[in-house]
């Protein structure tokens, strides 16, 4: 069922050197399922710094991938002795990017918390999925297919040149700059107690996104960062 005496003799040698060296913060963490959704993460934490032990049914894709982590072991994780044994146990953070297998992605999920995991991330493929997983008590779902397709329709139909909402209907948008709030300095524009928005950030063609204060004068073809109720930064941004 597992592929990992190997995987287990290096993470020895490695805890053994790092307790040599005195350690520092936990920055492992596990990532169950290797797609593409897995192994994009997997590798985005690994160029953060982090020390990253991949996992997978597939032996092709532990393979593959195994040259660009710390760690890769073909397992079976929906067995809670696996996890054990891999020593998932010991981590405080994992993620279970398994894709269409609900019932595994599942299993996985109540396995790492029966494990004690402290900071548990998995990917659901539709809101009823989601909603399985929340009430088995995952600390953190999300849909990225349904979100991303969220955000796209906001780019399409809208006027954002990005946008990011967040779970209590809030929202950070990228926009260029209206003219009701050009010209004068933000704290005199209203722009807050008119529209329910707050500019946070401004870059003028040319330079860096600065921090926007009270006396920032947004000119005309400054990009503006805003920040408020999903429907007003909305609103906000269709007057651009």
């Amino acid at each position: 069922m597992v592929n990992h005496l190997n995987f287990l003799r290096r993470r020895r040698r490695k805890r053994h050197t790092e307790t040599q060296a005195g350690g520092g913060g936990d920055q492992r963490v596990a990532v169950i399922g290797l797609g593409r959704f897995g192994y994009s993460l997997a590798g985005e934490l690994m160029r953060r710094g982090w020390d990253v032990l991949g996992l997978d049914t597939d032996s092709r894709l532990v393979q593959k991938y195994s040259d660009g982590l710390t760690h890769a072991a073909v397992a079976d994780c929906t067995d809670p002795e696996t996890l054990r044994q891999l020593g998932v146990h010991e981590f405080t953070s994992a993620v279970v990017a398994i894709g269409t297998d609900i019932e595994a992605s599942i299993l996985v999920s109540s396995n790492l918390l029966e494990a004690g995991v402290s900071n548990i991330w998995a990917k659901a493929v539709s809101r009823q999925h989601g909603q399985i997983l929340e009430r088995l008590g995952v600390h953190h779902v999300v849909l990225p297919e349904h979100e991303m397709g969220e955000r796209v329709a906001h780019l399409v139909t809208g006027r954002m040149l990005d946008f990011i909402e967040f779970d209590d209907d809030y929202a950070l948008v990228k926009t260029v700059a209206p003219d009701l709030a050009t010209g004068v300095p933000l704290g005199q524009s209203q722009v807050r107690s008119r529209y329910g928005v707050t500019v946070v950030g401004i870059k003028r063609p040319g330079e860096d996104f600065t921090y926007a204060t009270a006396e920032t004068v947004v000119q005309k073809g400054d990009v503006i960062v805003v920040t408020g109720k999903t429907h007003a930064v909305e609103t906000f941004a269709e007057m651009s």
